[in-house]
């Protein structure tokens, strides 16, 4: 039961674990270029808080996580498009995990993980897990931006997984399942698809919907609600874009599958927003880029997990934070020190 207890509480936080000053219009674009015309990168860091309540077998199990990637994003090419009578520019990107932090507490047991520290204190009880971590660090991604810097295409899928199955022909088949297109361009679009499709002002609104599926997880349909704030006036993010955003996610579970996995949730689970869930997105017009985005997701549910062939009764309330910083320089870079 405590095997079990474990599966399910890691599989779904991997599983549910991620937006014009004046009267104007201003248009949302991105700048991948210095003023030389040299592409540059850039950074982002990425933090999800989670706390969850699950019942399962008849127990409460509480679980919280916290996680931060790194990524180094390096531009390597831009090509003119026209469709139409529509002009926009293809970006390619690299994108790299420069380094991650993990904290995770199942019931008072601490799962840590931190790739800047070569000794990695509070894991030994799941060195599998750990490894899985050490895995992610320096993983590429090549991200095809198109029109209105949607992503088009993620190439790297392959060694993606071979690098994270690590040999092991269990997970390798979990990851081939669940690792799907969707899933890898919602991995490589952390602050893309909070941007507007064209020129806003303020009290403008918008949607933006987007589907991750996740195989044997189930799929989410992600419905983002934006209203434009105007500019900022005070604080770090002064004269910055603010936006407002709701998000509404209506989840779908699998289809029964014969496929032999590790695990399946099964088909009727339900799993949905409650109650809203909002956020805030600054976005910088003098480095154009979106500086810093916040959203908070809360999800409740009720979900059937197949394990082993047994079926799971699974009650899930859980709340989520994830914020997105991006600078011209790497959060892991060590801090400057002023000279006197």
């Amino acid at each position: 039961m405590v095997r079990t207890r474990y599966v399910v509480a890691a599989l779904l936080g991997i599983g549910l674990a991620a937006v014009a000053g004046g009267q104007e219009p201003r248009a949302f674009t991105l700048k991948f270029k210095n003023e030389k015309g040299e592409f540059v990168p850039f950074y982002q860091e990425m933090t999800t808080e989670v706390t969850q309540q699950i019942k399962v077998q008849g127990q409460d199990l509480a679980q919280q996580q916290k996680s931060q990637f790194f990524y180094q994003w390096t531009p390597i090419k831009e090509e003119p498009v026209e469709e139409g009578m529509e002009k926009f520019s293809r970006v390619t990107l690299k994108q790299r995990i420069e380094g991650l932090k993990m904290n995770i507490d199942i019931s008072g047991n601490p799962i840590n993980y931190d790739s800047t520290q070569p000794a990695q204190p509070g894991s030994a009880g799941n060195p599998g897990l750990v490894d899985f971590f050490k895995n992610l660090k320096d993983l590429e991604l090549t991200v095809v931006l198109g029109k209105n810097y949607k992503v088009e295409k993620v190439d790297g899928k392959n060694e993606f997984i071979a690098k994270l199955g690590a040999g092991s022909g269990q997970m390798d088949q979990l990851l081939k399942k669940v690792m799907t297109e969707d899933a890898l361009k919602e991995m490589a679009d952390p602050t893309y698809k909070l941007l507007p499709d064209g020129p806003k002002k303020k009290d403008d609104k918008w949607e933006r919907k987007t589907t991750l599926n996740l195989g044997p997880i189930g799929s989410y349909e992600l419905t983002y609600k934006f209203t434009h704030m105007g500019t900022e006036t005070q604080g770090e993010y002064k004269d910055m874009d603010k936006i407002q955003v709701e998000a509404v996610i209506q989840y779908t579970a699998p289809k029964d599958t014969t496929d032999p996995l590790l695990f399946r949730i099964k088909e009727g689970s339900t799993l949905k927003t409650e109650p809203k869930s909002e956020g805030v997105v600054y976005y910088d017009p003098k480095n154009q880029r979106i500086a810093f985005a916040r959203l908070e997701l809360k999800l409740k549910g009720d979900l059937t997990v197949v394990i082993g062939g047994a079926d799971t009764k699974v009650e899930l309330t859980q709340q989520q934070l994830t914020t997105i910083r991006t600078s011209d320089k790497s959060f892991l870079a060590p801090a400057e020190t002023k000279q006197p």
